[in-house]
């Protein structure tokens, strides 16, 4: 299935695309007896390629962070773009109240439903960023995924450490779908417990607006000087008063829940998120 029309057709051809896709989707799945979807319906927005917010992330995060740019001419090189000629194509897949609601009474392991989400919902996002490009370059359009491509890697960034060349939360802020909190997770207008997704493409498409000027616009404890639940959410203290401590989070991870995860849901994987839920931003932007 292609897209095609004109700026605003193409805008709601690619949301329908995605769309669809998430809802209509065998795949989207946790892969559990019930087969359970693994993400409820998506929030898609759109951000120009001369966006100077992409060379702010650059200077910011590190001279490996690509803007849309460079992820285009190293994935098409023989074809010319110029950044006003780019769109990035950001979603938001939130989690499901069932998943929600059972992930919310964790205080220590993530809830199976959770951890589901986040190793087969995540392979599922990967499908969709395959399908969105597949899609596009059907209709013309030149797309990659940054995250797909062969040349993504983890990165050290001096300023903000683990890093990568790309970063989804990043290009959705770009895209007008949601600001950053305590934890460093994105509050979109659907909340803080989801993951997100992106595709660089050429193709003529009005950027979304952004509702929003500071990227803390939608933290309370930043806008308002209260708040703080992640705080007292994070079993490992990895949430403080001066933010997200990147290695104790990820040491959490991968010497804890992953053998957890392996010895009571039976798969490899791990995940957390418990700041992500029982938080006033877990569903929303808050109030």
């Amino acid at each position: 299935m292609g897209v095609s029309g004109s700026k605003d057709d193409l805008a709601g051809g690619v949301n329908s695309l995605i769309r669809d896709f998430v809802q209509g989707s065998p795949e989207n799945s946790l892969r559990n007896a019930q087969q359970d979807k693994a993400w409820a319906e998506p929030l898609v927005g759109f951000s120009s390629g001369e966006d100077p917010l992409w060379q702010l992330f650059e200077d910011q995060i590190g001279p490996f962070h690509w803007t849309p740019s460079e992820i285009f001419a190293l994935t098409f090189p023989k074809i010319s773009a110029r950044p006003d000629e780019l769109r990035v194509v950001s979603w938001i897949l939130p989690q499901t109240e069932e998943i929600k609601s059972e992930h919310r009474k964790q205080t220590l392991y993530p809830s199976e439903g959770w951890t589901r989400a986040r190793v087969f919902g995540e392979e599922f996002n990967n499908r969709l960023r395959g399908h969105v490009v597949d899609c596009l370059l059907e209709s013309g359009c030149p797309a990659v995924a940054p995250v797909l491509s062969p040349k993504w890697a983890r990165q050290d960034s001096e300023r903000f450490g683990y890093a990568s060349n790309w970063s989804e939360r990043h290009a959705a802020y770009a895209s007008g779908l949601g600001t950053f909190g305590l934890s460093e997770g994105l509050i979109t207008p659907l909340g803080m417990a989801m993951r997100c997704g992106s595709v660089v493409v050429k193709i003529q498409i009005p950027p979304t607006p952004r509702p929003y000027e500071d990227h803390h616009a939608y933290c309370l404890y930043f806008s308002q000087g209260r708040c703080g639940e992640c705080i007292f959410r994070c079993p490992v203290a990895a949430i403080t008063e001066s933010g997200h401590d990147k290695v104790a989070c990820e040491r959490y991870h991968r010497q804890v829940i992953a053998d957890y995860v392996k010895s009571h849901y039976g798969f490899e994987g791990y995940a957390c998120g418990l700041c992500q839920t029982g938080v006033p931003c877990e569903s929303q932007i808050p109030t």
